[in-house]
């Protein structure tokens, strides 16, 4: 009966030490509760981080503005409020400009797996963890960074290169995206995304840009707008993984590990997810006849890259820390021949 006891002491220990050894992750994230890659990383990837830490770590997500506004994350994370986020690294812009190039270089690279490759092993990881440090030193671990999809551009009329965004009317947002457009001769206009459909459809603008290819279909825009550029031209928006300090360092170095590994491979599987529906809804929309998919060519795509380096030098001469988040670009960039 003793033995009886110790061993039921002894598992109530146990037990106790393994509930207070529990990490629970909570991070905002900057996308909508709806979207698919919300819902699938919460519903996929939350259950497979407690399957691969045997329940010591946790995640609960969040979507965009639910806890606090989406360019106050860092403020939240550093006062316990969250743990970290899952945010677009151009949010942050307005504290540097180097935010902007770290988090879109307009027209820079073809595919997010070139973006991934950059932020893990290119050296943009370490970019961004410098950057950070020089904002808000101590703060902020960044864990990882990347991209799941390549924004298709929206239009009504037919681009198929440079030199017919000549006069066109887009719907851009201010900052590097809307200095790329209009040194490419196009007029950006500056509205929400929720105007984007009637002012499509009332001659207001002739293009937008707006989000992924099926988020563009399902949302509506081919509809008035027939004549969608994919795979897109412009924008790649680049998250960031980034948790406290010392909730990171309060974990082993295994641990850590795990975390860095669950987040490319989560990344990773979103954005193959995100490419078949893109493929799949592209190929059903050719087939119908209505719509016209133009895919500019890689000189094309070349040529306004050259267009977008303007707009890139300028925003780099802004700050020292936005000069080294270019060059760290550069650098990657120059070394796949890119640039």
């Amino acid at each position: 009966m003793k033995r009886v006891l110790a061993l039921a002491v002894a598992a109530a220990v146990s037990t106790g030490a393994a509930a207070q050894a529990e990490t629970v992750l909570k991070l905002q994230t900057s996308t909508q509760s709806g979207a698919f890659e919300y819902q699938y990383m919460a519903e996929e990837w939350g259950k497979r981080l407690a399957a691969m830490t045997g329940g010591e770590i946790t995640v609960e997500f969040f979507p965009i503005n639910s806890i606090v506004d989406r360019k106050e994350t860092p403020e939240a994370v550093m006062a316990g409020v969250l743990s970290g986020d899952i945010n677009s690294i151009a949010y942050f812009t307005g504290r540097n400009p180097a935010f902007a190039i770290m988090g879109d270089l307009i027209a820079g690279y073809d595919s997010p797996e070139q973006v991934q490759t950059f932020c893990r092993h290119g050296g943009g990881r370490d970019a961004l963890q410098a950057l950070w440090d020089s904002v808000l030193p101590g703060a902020y671990h960044i864990v990882g960074c990347g991209a799941v999809s390549k924004e298709a551009l929206v239009s009504k009329v037919e681009i198929t290169g440079v030199d017919a965004l000549d006069g066109v009317k887009i719907r851009s947002p201010s900052g590097l995206a809307a200095t790329v457009f209009q040194k490419a001769g196009a007029a950006p206009v500056s509205m929400s995304i929720s105007d984007v459909f009637t002012s499509l459809e009332k001659g207001v603008i002739d293009a937008a840009d707006a989000s992924a290819y099926i988020n563009n279909s399902t949302s509506g825009f081919h509809q008035v707008a027939t004549y969608p550029l994919y795979p897109g031209i412009h924008s790649m928006a680049i998250r960031q993984f980034a948790i406290n300090k010392g909730v990171w360092d309060s974990l082993s170095e295994e641990q850590q590990l795990v975390l860095e590994t669950w987040f490319y491979a989560a990344y990773d599987d979103v954005r193959r997810q995100l490419d078949l529906k893109d493929k799949a809804q592209v190929a059903e929309d050719t087939a119908s006849g209505d719509i016209t998919v133009i895919d500019w060519s890689q000189a094309e795509r070349d040529k306004f890259r050259a267009i977008a380096v303007e707009a890139w030098e300028e925003t780099a001469d802004k700050s020292p820390e936005a000069r080294k988040a270019l060059d760290a670009h550069y650098e990657f960039m120059k070394s796949i021949g890119l640039l």
